[in-house]
């Protein structure tokens, strides 16, 4: 009898066991997890379009993407190689600076993209990237173009 008691205790002391390790294995994932979204956060850059950032402005140190068409008549070229601009997804547009070199397909009516932040009511950009053939397009502008029925696709036959 002694021993059947000894062993149910054995039992219960094993099983309690198995508890403790399946928490631990929780907060230890829990941890990591949260240790690469910490790392992680720098990283992650949010796309918005010109009628977002007008609707909901983001805040002055958030970093994140504006794309759309550079807006026709609205490239001004400033002091060495700064450059200013307005980004427009046909509802709304958005003042861009940008000190740097353009890419050489930089040109108004264009799609393009831009990292930086909002700095007084401007775009101040650190990095802009325009399309790299005839065809092509950022996927975030196409889709924020489709989003307001302005795209087309130049891959399409004209309607006869």
């Amino acid at each position: 009898m002694a021993a059947r008691q000894e062993f149910r205790g054995l039992k219960g002391l094993k099983k309690q066991r198995r508890i403790q390790v399946i928490a631990l294995a929780f907060v230890a994932l829990a941890v990591a997890t949260g240790l690469i979204g910490y790392a992680m956060k720098d990283g992650i850059n949010f796309f918005r379009t010109p009628s977002e950032v007008a609707a909901m402005p983001p805040g002055p140190d958030e970093v994140f993407r504006i794309g759309g068409l550079v807006e026709e008549g609205s490239v001004k070229r400033g002091e060495g190689t700064t450059v200013s601009f307005r980004v427009t997804d046909t509802n709304a547009s958005v003042p861009v600076e940008f000190t740097g070199v353009l890419p050489d397909l930089f040109a108004e009516g264009e799609g393009m993209v831009a990292l930086g932040q909002m700095q007084g009511g401007t775009f101040v950009a650190s990095e802009v990237l325009a399309k790299h053939d005839e065809t092509y397009m950022p996927k975030e502008v196409i889709d924020a173009l489709k989003d307001q029925g302005m795209y087309v696709d130049p891959k399409a036959k004209p309607e006869s």
